[in-house]
């Protein structure tokens, strides 16, 4: 096999902010290398530098064999260096097989497509990975896990030696990762080198050959897989122990402040009932399809049920827009916050403050001290890494975004706080400190729904779950349930479900 790639004392700076400093790395083809690390330590600024984006300070790359003292995006390319980011770069009007044709047809001179060819490549690459897929459906409407997969076969259909894949799994099922992760293994063992960079634990130990562990711009080492376990890992990503305590509610009012009965929504959820008091984070957990986000949108307005009753301090509650449910009290969490929870070209302090202007506002017009004070308070208070509240939140990391969406809803003083999938896409120190600011929250006498496909995470930070599976709660764990063997039952209920469904399926 051998190394396909070599870094050597890579260094890169931003406005005199030392991004990556003497990074040595080797690739090599046939394994699975994992880039680990919290959010903002440089492993994207170092793949950034060696596909060609950036432009490193200093130091030189080995490209089979060829050295590189900087790269341009087709150099690196022509090298077999393919990088599959978060968003995927689709094109989402096109078919499955014109996106993966595409790099193809640019280096193609004719004038007129060769529609044979174009289905002939798809055909092809999709037939390497064992996929079956539509290939004339366009991929703004295939699934994400197919988006991913189309991801990966424009990039063999390109020649790919070299595969950097960032955050894969983010928007994925457990089922879709599990199918995604055995297609990295059957890549692996067809010579591909293959770089990935997540924050989830098990996923990294599933497949990793090698994991680099970065902090602070820095390589704190190469390790092989089987020399660390999810705490050593921790403590070299973080440089500090990672615990993530069980939440224990200590609020006595057991009176409730949210209620539903029965609530329904066509081919979405039905006949869910449920009763959240202060100070419980209830956990929903389920399979993606399972009708957890579905009713989150409900409670908020934005996807009213057709049947059933809400009921807000025992009193029945119309919610039809997410108006009125901030009028009850109840906020929510999106689960993209890119897109519906922040508003990434604008500042902080106006992020925060979003929820709450007509609060701080007076005839028609804002208080800005008062935006800013408040806007100082919360980033304290959520422990918000930025140079200001002015900064524009587009410039933060993930984690440090997911705190002031936190921090805008806690700002308007919510009752019951609905937060869906609160830790998607952040790293293991940032989980630990959004854990911390929900469990006090709770702690205060606020009523959380807290929504997630990840059992572990369920498990330490509510006291009460309910499982859901194709729009049906399958069961309710109390308190005394999630002691022992909880994430055991929680798939297995789950597990079940899924096979059930699959047999009918297949009927």
């Amino acid at each position: 096999m051998g190394t396909v790639l070599e870094a050597r004392h890579i260094y890169k700076s931003f406005v005199g902010v030392q991004a990556l400093k003497d990074i040595n790395i080797k690739i090599e083809s046939g394994k699975i290398h994992c880039l680990a690390g919290e959010n903002g330590c440089g492993k994207s600024t170092f793949v950034k530098n060696i596909s060609g984006v950036y432009t490193p300070d200093s130091g030189e790359v080995v490209l089979n064999g060829s050295l590189y003292h900087s790269l341009t995006p087709s150099q690196a390319m022509r090298e077999g260096i393919q990088v599959i980011y978060q968003d995927l770069s689709l094109f989402q009007h096109l078919t499955v097989a014109e996106n993966i044709a595409i790099g193809r047809l640019k280096s193609d001179k004719k004038r007129i497509v060769n529609w044979k060819k174009v289905h002939a490549i798809a055909k092809e690459q999709l037939d390497k990975i064992g996929v079956h897929m539509d290939i004339n459906q366009p991929v703004g409407e295939i699934s994400m896990a197919n988006r991913q997969i189309t991801a990966i076969c424009r990039a063999l259909a390109q020649d790919a030696r070299i595969l950097f894949m960032d955050e894969p799994t983010t928007a994925l099922t457990r089922t879709e990762v599990d199918r995604l992760m055995n297609i990295m293994l059957d890549l692996k063992k067809k010579g591909l080198a293959i770089v990935f960079i997540s924050h989830k634990l098990d996923e990294v130990f599933s497949v990793a050959d090698t994991i680099t562990i970065f902090r602070n711009g820095e390589k704190i080492g190469d390790f092989e897989s089987k020399e660390l376990d999810k705490k050593s890992l921790s403590y070299h990503m973080t440089g500090r122990e990672v615990e993530y305590p069980r939440y224990r509610r200590s609020v006595k009012d057991n009176t409730p402040v949210l209620e539903i009965e029965n609530l329904s929504r066509k081919k979405q959820y039905d006949s869910l009932s449920l009763r959240v008091c202060p100070g419980d984070i209830v956990g929903v957990t389920g399979l993606l399809g399972s009708g957890r986000t579905e009713l989150a949108l409900s409670l908020f307005g934005l996807n009213p049920a057709d049947s059933g009753r809400i009921k807000i301090d025992g009193k029945e509650a119309a919610i039809s827009s997410p108006m009125a449910a901030k009028k009850l009290g109840i906020a929510l969490l999106p689960e993209d916050r890119f897109h519906q929870g922040l508003f990434m070209d604008r500042e902080v302090k106006e992020n925060i403050s979003s929820a709450i202007v007509d609060d701080i506002s007076a005839r028609g017009l804002l208080d800005k001290e008062r935006e800013k004070k408040i806007a100082e308070d919360y980033t304290r208070q959520m422990k918000v890494r930025t140079p200001s509240v002015e900064t524009a939140v587009g410039t933060l990391s993930g984690g440090n975004q997911q705190k002031v969406v936190i921090g805008k809803w806690t700002a308007a003083r919510p009752r019951v706080f609905i937060m869906d999938t609160p830790t998607v896409g952040i790293d293991i120190g940032s989980k630990a400190e959004i854990y911390e600011q929900i469990h006090e929250l709770a702690a205060d006498g606020m009523s959380i729904i807290f929504i997630s496909d990840e059992i572990q995470e369920i498990i330490a930070n509510c006291n009460r779950v309910m499982v859901l599976a194709d729009g049906r709660c399958v069961r309710m764990l109390e308190e005394d349930d999630l002691e022992e063997n909880a994430e055991q039952t929680i798939t297995e209920l789950i597990g079940r479900h899924a096979e059930e469904t699959a047999k009918g399926e297949a009927l």
